[in-house]
């Protein structure tokens, strides 16, 4: 069975920490489906980003350094970290200040830039992907295949096709819109070990609150 542990490995994604800061072949745009987020974790927390004023539908997660296989984390950078300012700046799109600190910690040291580029940088990003009109004032629970989504998407962002986005679930839910993106910020295909699409038929994407 020993061919069976070595395909494991060689199958698994090459995960690193500490590289160099500037080292990266892409970027991904995570993008969050608040309600799902608000259901398993926010919720618990009694995060104010589930306060049903506030109204979220796709919440910026992340924009994450790849490479085309793996990805580094909590990068070495000689860039010092952003102020509270400049993390509590980004809660309007991102929901919170802390998940914002928590990006630029494991991912936004590895983009090489200074704090304030690198969310300046996850803004452009997230603005720049429209999210589709009907998930973005979405009503009503729907139980519906993941492709579903994916298709949305593609086809309110003229020049994002299929194998440039992936949809993720978590516990039956759709959980979020992955873009892949170039160092400057065009649409790109995935690497191999980001095309992981959900397959569910019949994911649940509760309605925004």
């Amino acid at each position: 069975m020993r061919w069976l542990a070595v395909l494991a490995l060689t199958a698994a994604p090459a995960l690193a920490e500490g590289e160099p800061a500037g080292d990266f072949d892409y970027y991904i745009l995570s993008l969050s489906w608040s309600p799902t987020y608000c259901a398993l974790e926010g919720d618990k927390r009694g995060d104010s980003q589930c306060d049903p004023a506030r109204a979220y539908s796709f919440t910026l997660h992340g924009l994450w350094p790849q490479f085309e296989s793996g990805w580094p984390s909590w990068c070495r950078t000689p860039e010092r970290d952003p102020s509270r300012g400049q993390t509590r700046a980004m809660a309007d799109i991102m929901g919170s200040a802390g998940l914002a600190w928590h990006q630029w910690k494991k991912h936004g040291r590895c983009s090489g830039l200074a704090p304030k580029a690198y969310f300046d940088a996850a803004r452009q990003a997230y603005g720049r992907v429209k999210i589709p009109d009907a998930l973005a004032r979405l009503d009503r629970d729907l139980r519906l295949p993941a492709h579903v989504v994916e298709e949305a998407f593609t086809e309110a962002n003229p020049g994002l096709a299929a194998p440039m986005i992936t949809i993720t679930c978590k516990a039956g839910r759709i959980q979020e819109a992955r873009i892949c993106l170039t160092r400057d910020l065009g649409f790109r295909p995935c690497g191999a070990d980001a095309a992981r699409d959900c397959r569910m038929p019949d994911a649940l994407m509760e309605a925004v609150r």
